[in-house]
């Protein structure tokens, strides 16, 4: 059976997707089949992140209607193998997400996948809980900045009460903190939350930083994952992440504050 992880957020714009995106890319390298569902019913940008919507002919709703089927949806990744993407759709709304829709496409999903990452809307709207009901363990992405650690703190409420492991009393689903558009010179300013104050509000493990960095938004216009850009920081970030989630010990990087020229010359001594 597939792990079922949902990456979902309260605010938008923090980078969920490109999480969803990254993090997915990461388990296929590492040789876990891998699929990638953009539940983001009416928008669907995650077929723009992953460079494909060009390819794109039926989506999730068309499979969850049953007019088309999985194979016909599934969208192979030609840069990653064991990757495949279902897209959402552009012209339904969410009331196109029924409980039984998605659990008999998630069950068949599961007899070919090891993971199913499900890219959830942003806030606590139908589809953000569709996409997290089913959820074995759930990527909780949030900005360092006051307003987003509040909305994620309504999510982590959520999560512990309105999925199909809570409703049924079993174990919770493990939750993970990734803490993007991280600037440690700005946290030193005093112009973002630090990880030790994000971390006292929401109170779960920190999984991954991804920092502050235009490569990120360079590389989705791009349509490629950013965890694929060679040297770039946050895709380094994003590869840590991917193997703190598998089990690996790995550092925080990029979490301080790069000296200068000036302050690297008296470093020396």
């Amino acid at each position: 059976m597939a792990k079922i992880v949902v990456v979902t957020s309260g605010k938008g714009g923090v980078g969920k997707t490109t999480t969803a995106a990254s993090f997915a890319v990461g388990l296929a390298l590492r040789g876990h089949k891998t699929v990638v569902i953009d539940f983001d019913v009416g928008l669907r940008n995650l077929d723009l992140i992953m460079g494909c919507e060009r390819r794109v002919v039926f989506d999730f709703v068309n499979v969850i209607s049953k007019e088309a089927n999985l194979r016909q949806a599934l969208i192979r990744d030609k840069r990653v193998e064991n990757l495949s993407i279902l897209a959402a759709s552009q012209t339904r709304d969410k009331d196109a997400l029924t409980e039984s829709g998605v659990a008999r496409v998630l069950e068949e999903l599961s007899q070919e996948f090891d993971y199913i990452v499900c890219d959830s809307p942003a806030g606590i709207e139908k589809g953000a809980l569709m996409a997290m009901y089913y959820a074995d363990e759930a990527l909780v992405v949030t900005n360092p900045e006051v307003s987003s650690v509040r909305d994620s703190d309504r999510v982590l409420g959520m999560l512990s009460s309105r999925t199909k492991r809570a409703e049924e009393g079993g174990e919770p689903v493990k939750e993970h903190l990734v803490v993007t558009r991280y600037a440690p010179a700005r946290v030193g300013k005093g112009e973002m939350l630090s990880l030790d104050d994000v971390g006292d509000i929401l109170a779960i493990p920190l999984l991954g930083v991804i920092p502050e960095s235009e490569t990120v938004l360079n590389a989705s216009n791009a349509g490629l994952p950013v965890i694929l850009e060679e040297g770039a920081d946050a895709g380094g970030a994003y590869a840590d992440l991917v193997a703190r989630f598998l089990g690996e010990d790995r550092p925080l990087r990029f979490v301080e504050a790069k000296k200068g020229l000036f302050g690297r010359l008296l470093g020396r001594g």
